[in-house]
């Protein structure tokens, strides 16, 4: 019996623009991610990498192709079956934290759980705050925090609805080197426990070269690298 993988990217394309203004985002992309695994997306500005991104989570539609998340094709779904799919499939993680000022930690994190009408699992949120190092601060607003404190927070928010796929763009751009690798470290540990997914993109090859595969973005073109190419 053949396997079926967690998600199945294939034959993604989308062009932005027409005519001679023309740019090809994504040119016939597929590959596969399966539970517990880590894969990393690097590549120049401007080579594919977030619009790939946004397409796996739903944020804007391929012009061709189809992303098959456990058996779903996300690109065939109504906008109300893409709100679900968003607010409790995915946990994404941007370079900016989106943190509101107003809102404590804690209030910031549960925040996507009550506006879903969903009670967060305080026990699993407890877990979070002490893998992250933040059980400390959870009453803090974020501008008492650091900004590897505020990513924390931000990761946390994106994994205390207890996603299957976690989508991560440059999560660590506004860090420096040690908060950097705590933040990884803490991405792979999750994805272990939690046998969750994780599709990350970086331009840090470091960061890159602790993933399971290694993909590169080049022109719209996605090509898997042999560990020897990154390390």
């Amino acid at each position: 019996m053949e396997h079926t993988h967690f998600m199945e990217v294939q034959h993604l394309t989308k062009q932005f623009g027409e005519g001679d203004t023309a740019v090809r985002a994504l040119h016939d992309v597929s590959f596969s991610l399966d539970h517990g695994e880590f894969v990393a997306v690097t590549g120049e500005s401007g080579s594919g990498k977030t619009t790939l991104l946004n397409v796996i989570g739903s944020l804007i539609l391929p012009d061709a192709g189809s992303v098959l998340v456990d058996g779903m094709d996300i690109t065939k779904q109504n906008d109300e079956a893409l709100a679900v799919y968003r607010r409790r499939k995915i946990g994404f993680i941007f370079q900016n934290y989106n943190l509101i000022p107003v809102l404590t930690v804690e209030e910031n994190i549960v925040l996507p759980m009550n506006l879903d009408s969903t009670e967060p699992d305080y026990t699993y949120l407890g877990d979070l705050l002490r893998l992250t190092g933040l059980e400390s601060k959870r009453r803090c607003f974020p501008h008492e925090l650091s900004g590897g404190q505020q990513q924390r927070a931000a990761f946390v928010r994106a994994l205390i609805h207890k996603p299957d796929l976690i989508l991560a763009d440059e999560p660590t751009g506004n860090l420096d080197s040690k908060n950097s690798h705590e933040i990884i470290n803490i991405l792979k540990e999750s994805v272990e426990r939690y046998h969750q997914a994780l599709l990350l993109i970086t331009h840090d090859q470091t960061i890159a070269a602790q993933a399971d595969r290694i993909f590169r973005m080049e022109d719209g073109n996605l090509t898997e690298q042999s560990r020897g190419d990154v390390l």
